[in-house]
Formats: structure tokens, sequence, C-alpha cells
């Protein structure tokens, strides 16, 4: 795979064609006497070969990265070892509508649309990344260190070390893939990484990461941490850049991953607001993002309208978007008119906001989670109908977070402050009674980066 990411992109094109070609003779021998386990390899050959098509497709968006050496060596192009940390924070993300149209190949073959905000927990910024300097000692070159149920410390002192962050399990494996990404490290490079750490910068660097939220939450976390790491080595590298940046280096991040996953969460989570998000038909593959202009005071009464619940339940998102993009790639009709309804949707629901009506945009809401269902059969559990059911009649609409199965849901009020009249709600039921209910807020600012001489 990384040997088609070096390749221009008529090269690759030569190349495609190529492996079409020699894939099809395989696929003629494979089916002339109808083994089924024949079939069964045919049938991984082409969902391999699709997957290498679509890293190839999201990295076009590489293009839209844009850093700078800063023109302030305060700013971290300073090559002495301070010790101060550049720390960034992000919020987490909802989704009110659009979601799926967002992921590849769906994004850039159909286009995609996604309406959602920024999001305070209990009146914080549950994400974030810290970075400092350190002097080399001894083999102590990069130093991750991974803040969850526990504490994980990764020392680095070599290049091979680096290259697991393709295995999503390593350890610091988001962390590890986002210094090569950023350009701290070659990985590439005969030059050893002590080498290039004292030949570029005179120091080592240590890089601490956290989130507030439980995993598999469905608020966006992986890659909203994922844009935060690429914001944080940035500072700390003395470079400047802007959102759009962060957006694109996160697709790119997650495919050196091998996760995945479309734009919504990164966008979602960084940029502040309410927001329409966009792609279009065709490559390369770019991200827009535009704040939607809301009445005075909309914010916070939309804010007072949200009600953020855990289900206690892990979501399961990558046995869910493969079984998404299968579908997609059989072209079922049922799924492409779904696909245009999202977009039309998430266009409807901008305009709700726009228009200060929170009826209505509860209303996409709704329409949103039927939509979802349709994407992904089997993605509501049987406790997440349970919560519906129950509080329908206090709301305009109700959806999982992200893709669903698990995690975080939300609902929309008919009255505002609803917080603890929804806790009393779910605690008449049993069933219910571990289910917890957040404060939510709209994030007014997004993404905060700062620097510190601790």
């Amino acid at each position: 795979m990384d040997h088609f990411s070096t390749l221009s992109h008529s090269a690759f094109l030569v190349c495609c064609c190529r492996g079409v070609a020699e894939l099809a003779l395989c696929r003629r021998e494979w089916l002339a006497g109808l083994d089924p386990l024949n079939l069964v390899r045919a049938a991984r050959h082409y969902e391999r070969a699709s997957q290498i098509l679509i890293r190839e497709a999201v990295m076009s968006a590489r293009q839209f990265i844009d850093v700078k050496p800063t023109s302030n060596p305060k700013d971290g192009a300073s090559s002495e070892v301070d010790g101060g940390w550049t720390t960034v924070e992000a919020s987490a993300r909802i989704d009110l509508s659009g979601g799926w149209s967002d992921t590849p190949p769906i994004a850039y073959e159909h286009g995609g649309a996604v309406t959602n905000i920024a999001v305070l927990v209990d009146g914080k910024r549950p994400i974030g990344v810290k970075v400092r300097r350190t002097p080399i000692v001894g083999q102590r070159l990069l130093v991750f260190v991974v803040h969850g149920a526990t504490k994980e410390t990764v020392v680095i002192d070599s290049l091979h070390q680096l290259l697991t962050y393709h295995q999503p399990q390593s350890p610091a494996a988001l962390l590890k893939a986002a210094v090569c990404c950023a350009g701290l490290v070659d990985e590439h490079s005969s030059v050893p990484l002590a080498e290039q750490l004292e030949s570029r910068f005179h120091c080592g660097f240590e890089m601490h990461s956290w989130s507030d939220l439980p995993a598999g939450s469905g608020l966006g976390t992986s890659s909203i941490l994922a844009g935060c790491a690429m914001a944080a080595l940035w500072s700390a590298m003395g470079l400047s850049y802007d959102r759009s940046s962060v957006y694109h280096a996160v697709l790119h991040l997650e495919q050196m991953l091998t996760t995945g996953g479309g734009w919504q969460d990164q966008v979602g989570g960084i940029a502040p607001g309410v927001k329409l998000c966009t792609s279009s038909r065709g490559l390369p593959l770019q991200v827009h993002s535009s704040e939607l202009s809301v009445p005075a005071g909309f914010i916070e009464k939309l804010s007072s309208h949200i009600v953020l619940i855990y289900t206690g339940r892990t979501r399961l998102a990558r046995d869910l978007l493969q079984n998404v993009l299968r579908n997609w790639y059989s072209l079922d009709p049922t799924i492409v008119q779904n696909v245009h309804s999202l977009v039309t949707n998430a266009q409807k629901c901008a305009k709700a906001a726009e228009d200060g009506d929170v009826r209505l945009l509860g209303e996409c809401v709704d329409t949103y989670w039927s939509q979802k269902k349709v994407m992904a059969p089997g993605c509501e559990p049987v406790i997440v109908t349970k919560i519906i059911e129950v509080l329908r009649p206090i709301s305009y609409g109700l959806s999982m977070c992200g893709a669903g199965g698990g995690g975080f849901m939300y609902a929309v009020t008919k009255e505002p402050n609803m917080d603890e009249p929804t806790r009393s709600i779910l605690h008449k039921f049993p069933e219910l009674r571990s289910v917890r209910v957040h404060r939510c807020s709209i994030d007014t600012e997004g993404m905060l980066v700062s620097k510190d001489s601790d």
C-alpha cells in the first residue's frame, strides 16, 4: 500500500489498469469450477482491491494541507528546549443530519453533506493533546503517554518502533501515525531517528493524549483526537496551519492507521457552532465547512433543547462501515436513494437552524435516524428502542450519535432544560437505570491552542 502512495496519478492509473486485467484473469480461473472456496477468495481479493482504491482516492486530500513556517519563533519555531507545553483541546461532535454521506467512497462518488455541531460535555472540552520539546537523554527520543482508564507510556528510540502505527490496536498507534503524518519524522528515511531529530530540532518530543469520553462513544472522539494531535505537533514544530489543513490531514492519518472513516467527525469537533459541511462528487476529495448564520440567541436556545444520553453500550462502527460499503457497491437502489435523502435532509436541517426553527430541526433529526437505520440495519440496540419509546412524548426528534450501535444518543426536546426531567423519566424503568444523562452545550469557539512554560 505504501508503494501506491508514492506513485504519480498517471502512474497509479496505469498500475490500476494492469491490476484489474490481472485480477480478471484470476477471476476466470477461480470461477471456472464454481468452487465455493475460490468464490470466497475472489470476493476477498476484489474487496481488498476496493480498499486500496479508496485509500488512494482519500489520499488526494493531501493537496489541501497547507502548513508553513511561522514568522514568530515564540510560536514554536525556536529550537530551545524550554519545557513548555503546546496544548490543543477540542469539543465532541453531534451529527444532526447527513452522516454516512461523508464516508468514502460515497463522499466522492455521490457527494456528501452533513449538518453537525461542536458540543461541550458537562461544560468541558473532553478531547485533547499536548506536546513539548525535551532534551535527548539516552534513547528517550519520543515519549507517548495515552491517558485513559489506565495511563500507558510508550518510549520510542528507533524508526522501526514507529512503523506499527498501521496496527490500530498497537500502543499509541494514533500518536505514532501523527508524528509521521505531521512530518516530524520521515519514517521512510534511512537516517536514524536520533539523527533526524537532532539535525532538525536539536531535541526530542513528549506527547500526551486524553479523552474524557468512553470508548466507542459515537461522538467522533478518535478523529477529533487525531486533529488535536496534528495541530499540537505542527504548533510545536513552529508551523502555521488552518482548520481546513487539519480536516484533510486527519483523512490522511486515518488511512495510515487503516481505520478509514469519513470527514464529518473532525470538522464537527474542531470547527465551532452549527455548520453545514460538504464534499463534492469527484476527486480530489475536498471538504468545505460553513458555520451557519443563525438568529441571535439560537445557539443558547438549541443548547437548552438538546439532551445527551449515554446508553452504556459500546458501538462497533467498523463492522457497520464494512456492511454499508458493500451495500453501496452493490448499487442497491434503496441505499442509493437513501444517500440522496441524507444529503437533502442535511440541507433542510441547516435551513431549519438558519431560520431558528428548533421543531423542524428536531424533525430532521428524527428523519435522519430513520435514514441511518436504512444504511445500517441493526444499528439500533434494544435499549435504544426503549429509550426512544419512553422519550418520544417529550421530543421533536431522537437519534444515536455517529454510526449507531451503541455509545451516546440525543434528544431534541419540546421544552428547554429537560436534563433532570429526562433522567427522571428514564429511571422509572429498571432496565434504563444505568443510562446516564449529560449536560451538553454548543461550543462557539472551536478547537483551542495554548502555550505555557510549565
